[in-house]
């Protein structure tokens, strides 16, 4: 059994180096070939890196290039996720950001000129997509994670309010440095880059599920195998085409433990009813498991 641990345990650290250098590859194709280019701004320290960078090259006699501002931006943050969350997920994160550095600066910009809105969505789809795969891979890329998992240890929740804040300076810089178009592409990129992001990272969209079962205890008993999940149980409910007694099961899920739910449905019930909705709100309990 602990040989098999220490192959998982490598199989996980071989996959989150992995993620590790492809979200590398997909914030350098983001940064050089379309968001630098188009003069647009990503989102988090990314953006700010290359708003920093961008005021160096304008009002001072030096410019800064934006790898060496993303890896310094990152260092303080990388000494308080050593401290508060962990050396494992600091160690990972590290590799994610010097991978990142070293990608941007070696990959020199393009001088092909694409159109603003073509650097805007494709900007945002590759680091999307990049930032997208590290989180469902268990992977922080750095940056404003490290904040929100810090102040979520001390807090209990997530403070979306510091992403906001940072992506608000991004554009009003992005504004002020290019012109107020420029600014309306830079939000266009950070909404594609949001809307990737959420549609490969899905831990934190919930679903309402009712089953209605004729074998309840198998069901309830292989769902609780797969995943930590409370089930409200309403007995003798009846079909109306068979009159037949049957039981209904009512639950909640992430969507991104759909794949173990319907292997749990095939395994202890495959000719179940089963009703799945999206759920807007959650109020009162509701397991959430956190990566860190």
């Amino acid at each position: 059994m602990d040989e098999i641990e220490k192959i998982a345990r490598r199989y996980r650290s071989v996959a989150k180096l992995s993620f590790a250098l492809i979200y590398a590859l997909c914030v350098s194709v983001a940064v050089n070939v379309f968001w630098t280019p188009g003069k647009i701004y990503g989102s988090g320290v990314t953006g700010l890196a290359q708003l920093i960078s961008t005021v160096s090259q304008r009002w001072l006699p030096f410019t800064i290039g934006v790898p060496v501002l993303y890896a310094v931006l990152n260092l303080p943050l990388l000494i308080l996720s050593w401290k508060k969350i962990g050396h494992d997920f600091t160690i990972y994160t590290i590799v994610a950001v010097i991978l990142s550095t070293i990608f941007m600066h070696i990959m020199p910009p393009v001088q092909i000129k694409f159109d603003p809105i073509i650097c805007a969505i494709f900007g945002g789809l590759f680091n999307g997509v990049g930032t997208g795969l590290a989180l469902k891979n268990e992977l922080s890329t750095g940056g404003l994670d490290i904040i929100s998992i810090v102040l979520r240890k001390k807090f209990g929740k997530s403070v979306g309010t510091i992403n906001i804040a940072f992506n608000i300076l991004v554009v009003i810089g992005a504004g002020c440095l290019f012109g107020w178009v420029q600014a309306l592409y830079t939000i266009l990129s950070i909404f594609v880059n949001g809307r990737v992001i959420d549609s490969i990272y899905t831990r934190n969209q919930k679903l309402q599920v009712i089953i209605v079962t004729s074998h309840p205890d198998k069901v309830i008993e292989k769902i609780q195998d797969e995943m930590r999940r409370g089930i409200t149980i309403i007995h003798d409910v009846e079909g109306a085409y068979q009159h037949s007694s049957k039981t209904m099961l009512f639950t909640v899920i992430s969507q991104y433990e759909l794949p173990k739910f319907r292997t749990a449905m095939h395994c202890s019930d495959p000719y179940a009813f089963v009703s799945i909705t999206e759920a807007k709100l959650i109020m009162g309990r509701f397991y959430q498991e956190h990566i860190y």
